[in-house]
């Protein structure tokens, strides 16, 4: 059994709703258990700016299901949440979007797959609701714990405590 990160986003749609029924969704798969989620978060768009913003939250999944596989799995959740690859402009609005951030500290590198997932050291939306759950998790490339990854973050997007931020 491995333990996995995950991160969720979603900006179109209900994204509470969406959220709650990707994790559900995970849940109730086989070989897939989550253990604990952070809290949720309201975040900036990254990459592209004019867009509404994000509901966030990381995951802490059990599972034995090989990384390529569960990518496979996790995108047929997106699927069915409604997300159309096909259809969407990078880094643009969708329904549910799910990485797989950490698959306990395996490091792999494919045309398919990235772990760790290689912009999340460049993106508060992931970091802070993973520090919630593993500050001290040392990320296998780095050699860094989040908490010193975070800390050297040189452009820093907002990132709210769901149902904190003002709109202006």
């Amino acid at each position: 059994m491995a333990i996995v990160y995950l991160c969720l986003g979603s900006n179109s749609g209900d994204r509470l709703k969406l959220i709650e029924q990707a994790v559900s969704l995970m849940n109730l798969a086989e070989n897939m258990k989550i253990i604990r989620t952070s809290a949720l978060y309201e975040t900036e768009p990254w990459g592209v700016k004019n867009q509404n913003w994000f509901l966030n939250i990381a995951v802490e999944l059990k599972t034995n299901i090989p990384p390529q596989d569960l990518l496979v799995k996790l995108q047929n959740i997106e699927k069915t949440l409604g997300r159309n690859r096909v259809k969407e402009t990078r880094w643009g609005e969708r329904p549910i979007d799910i990485d797989i951030i950490f698959y306990g500290e395996e490091i792999l590198d494919t045309d398919f797959l990235t772990i760790p997932h290689k912009l999340m050291h460049k993106r508060a939306f992931v970091l802070i609701p993973l520090l919630e759950l593993i500050p001290d998790f040392v990320h296998p490339i780095f050699k860094k714990s989040l908490s010193q990854i975070y800390d050297e973050l040189e452009e820093v997007e907002d990132v709210f405590l769901y149902g904190t931020r003002r709109n202006d």
